[in-house]
């Protein structure tokens, strides 16, 4: 039987709570924590319809919750903040935590096929364990309305969860997402060690090369980027190779730059209001 998740931290917000637990994950084979930031309950009957958010490399799931300031308009929206961690922790796996851009805290979201990595399995973790978790031990949560967002890696996560899971979730948006990782420096490093040197694995988490196949899209997608953050400017983002393969497919991709802004959370503070009213919408919606 799945033990219930553990709560070891809360903190009051916006008439709501952030509070953080901790389980034990089979699909990871390690202890994990989340975060849930839960809105203000206008009666013990209310559901909430829930926003994952993914973080990008270095995070935990602390960073979110902290930095974002999302819990404001997801409190008066309605909407329950789900933060997951960006790896699995405490394996010990030899080079896990050797850079800063593979391994610990860089689970790229996907399923790693390689033997040394088996437990790099952020994707099913995401995908199929946490709704079980949440529907099963939090009864105020409405897994049945479901969006997702994310940042960078995570905006990467995000994106490729939502193509290859339409049915699944009501929206996406994405802040300075990697949208192509088959044709940048991290998604190449990450892919041939999680995933080996076949091409055509690489593509099945390529947001890019999924929108092709996966074009059904009910909402627009929401990408913000900053004009002004160095991981634009040495190619491992590439928005433009998205917005090109969206426009093929006719998908409405409503991407947003920004002068004079980076990759931090000050950018992401700055424009998370207009996404979590993009879900809100989409996750209202009768």
């Amino acid at each position: 039987m799945e033990k219930k998740p553990i709560e070891i931290s809360s903190s009051k917000m916006f008439g709501g709570y952030n509070k953080r637990y901790k389980h034990f994950s089979p699909t990871l084979g390690c202890s994990m924590t989340f975060h849930i930031y839960f809105p203000p309950s206008p009666s013990p009957s209310s559901k909430f319809p829930v926003l994952y958010w993914l973080s990008g490399l270095t995070c935990t799931d602390e960073n979110f919750i902290a930095k974002s300031g999302a819990q404001r308009v997801a409190s008066s929206e309605g909407i329950a903040l789900i933060s997951p961690d960006t790896s699995p922790r405490g394996l010990n796996v030899e080079g896990e935590a050797d850079s800063w851009d593979f391994g610990v805290g860089a689970g790229f979201y996907l399923n790693a096929t390689q033997e040394k990595w088996k437990n790099w399995r952020m994707y099913d973790y995401v995908v199929k364990e946490l709704p079980i978790l949440l529907s099963g031990n939090f009864p105020q949560l409405d897994t049945s309305r479901s969006s997702i967002s994310g940042h960078s890696m995570g905006g990467h996560g995000a994106l490729i969860i939502y193509l290859k899971n339409l049915g699944k979730y009501k929206s996406v948006s994405a802040f300075a997402p990697i949208v192509n990782p088959i044709n940048c420096a991290w998604g190449q490093k990450a892919f041939t060690n999680y995933l080996g040197e076949n091409k055509a694995d690489w593509e099945e988490y390529d947001a890019t090369c999924l929108i092709s196949k996966f074009h059904d899209v009910s909402a627009t997608i929401l990408i913000d980027q900053g004009e002004d953050d160095k991981f634009l400017h040495n190619n491992q983002l590439l928005p433009h190779k998205f917005e090109e393969a969206c426009r093929t497919v006719n998908v409405q991709l409503l991407l947003r730059f920004h002068p004079g802004y980076d990759h931090s959370y000050y950018f992401i503070a700055t424009f998370i209001d207009d996404h979590i009213r993009h879900h809100a919408q989409a996750l209202n919606l009768p």
